[in-house]
């Protein structure tokens, strides 16, 4: 089992703020869930763009409250606190930004095949075999100053597979060591979070839209689901079957059905998303 170094929150506050793009930044020790204490500090205020990183996590936790291994020095456990004004139909591109910061960072820092699965999952490997490099969970944090976004990724950095979890629905669990990258905790914190900025960024300028700016596009040709057999399970028992064609432009995914229709759907109303 591989133990990174500390995070370092000085050098990555003059890295990330300093010379960044991020209003405020934390790293602690041990927490419960870097999302929970960033949704409390939302409702008294803080600021957008605020980061707070986390050596260890005892109670993390993925959609639907799932629990995510968080275990001291192996990952990169952060949440980021941003304040869109964007409209609230349009929330739901957050995971999907992340999404696409995760996989182009991977990509780019440890030459690693990467992809996503809609709507919060990053996918490593050769794309044949679906395995689970890191989970995002977006949260909507009503306060005093309006309403608040906390965007939490947890990434898996330097676990042997051995050590990490069959997930929900079968997602067998790898990390970037495990694919065979060399990583540095530190580094790569500041390669995702630059990354995250951009997105986020370019999709707030354009009020929510993603199609102007190219990020519609850059999603789709990340996302794994797309092309692939599905099936959906939704809230109440309800299942949805076809061919996973396209992700559309409000960031629901469109599904073509064993009748010939099509269906999209929305990342809140699902449970589960497998491959059939």
């Amino acid at each position: 089992m591989s133990i990174g170094a500390a995070l370092n929150g000085d050098r990555l506050r003059e890295r990330l703020v300093d010379e960044g793009p991020y209003a405020a930044l934390e790293v602690v020790d041990v927490t419960g869930s870097t999302n929970s204490d960033l949704a409390a500090a939302a409702g008294t205020g803080a600021a957008d763009r605020t980061v707070l990183l986390a050596e260890e996590q005892r109670a993390g936790r993925g959609r639907l409250q799932r629990p995510w291994l968080s275990a001291r020095g192996q990952g990169l456990f952060v949440s980021v606190l941003f304040r869109p004004q964007v409209p609230p139909s349009l929330l739901a591109w957050m995971p999907l930004l992340a999404g696409i910061a995760l996989a182009e960072t991977v990509q780019r820092t440890a030459g690693v095949p990467a992809g996503v699965k809609w709507p919060n999952d990053l996918l490593l490997g050769s794309g044949d075999e679906w395995l689970k490099g890191a989970g995002i969970l977006s949260e909507a944090v009503a306060g005093p100053d309006g309403m608040a976004i906390v965007l939490g990724m947890g990434v898996n950095l330097l676990q042997e597979r051995a050590d990490l979890p069959t997930g929900a629905g079968g997602l067998s669990a790898t990390s970037l060591a495990a694919e065979g990258a060399e990583v540095d905790r530190e580094e790569f914190a500041v390669a995702l979070l630059t990354a995250l900025a951009e997105v986020e960024e370019r999709w707030r300028a354009d009020g929510g839209a993603v199609e102007p700016n190219g990020l519609l596009e850059r999603y789709r040709g990340l996302c794994w689901t797309v092309g692939q057999q599905v099936r959906v399970e939704l809230d109440g028992d309800t299942r949805v079957s076809g061919v996973a064609t396209d992700v559309d432009p409000s960031g629901r995914l469109v599904v073509r059905t064993e009748d010939g229709g099509t269906t999209a759907v929305a990342a809140g109303d699902v449970v589960h998303v497998r491959r059939a």
